[in-house]
């Protein structure tokens, strides 16, 4: 059994496809941008009784020893919450990714290939740098846009997982 130590507990390593991947701490405008869209999510889903709100680091167990991330952000369904465990075992209903220039590949292809591998219904990528969110969903199999907003155009992004959650892009960027 492993032991839990306050250095286990803020590990930032991810296993991704089998190999251990140690990503450095975020800057302070990844944070921003977690803890402005966490604010909106979480009070929607506890106003809404719809379930929880998690933000990183917290392992999502896909498979053991094979898939075991730590999004930025996800959201359990109340009905799927038999999933929360130590921590995450399972598939959870919304995961997102705040994606940086050195975090690119990792999160638009690689995350990606693995959260549509599993089944994730819905990932959130927010593109820090383009001022941009899209939402994606599972449909057949694959994911596809449910949503997309920038600063420029639609500035508001919609949920399908999350019952009546409309994000304005503003809010999240401060802009």
């Amino acid at each position: 059994m492993e032991t839990l130590t306050p250095e286990r507990d803020l590990d930032l390593t991810e296993i991704i496809n089998g190999e251990e991947v140690v990503s450095p701490s975020p800057f302070s405008k990844h944070q921003r941008i977690v803890l402005n869209l966490i604010d909106i999510i979480r009070r929607h889903v506890k106003t809404n009784n719809l379930g929880q709100v998690y933000l990183s680091p917290l392992d999502v167990i896909f498979e053991e020893g094979i898939n075991r991330l730590q999004p930025d952000i996800l959201f359990i369904k109340k009905e799927n919450e038999a999933i929360i465990q130590d921590w995450i075992r399972g598939v959870p209903d919304m995961v997102c990714e705040i994606v940086s220039p050195w975090s690119y590949k990792k999160d638009m292809i690689v995350k990606r290939a693995i959260y549509e591998k599993y089944k994730v219904p819905e990932y959130w990528i927010v593109v820090s740098e383009l001022l941009v969110i899209e939402v994606l969903t599972i449909e057949v199999g694959r994911y596809r846009t449910h949503s997309i907003g920038d600063i420029e155009g639609d500035g508001v992004v919609t949920s399908k997982v999350i019952e009546g959650l409309q994000v304005n892009i503003r809010d999240i960027f401060e802009v």
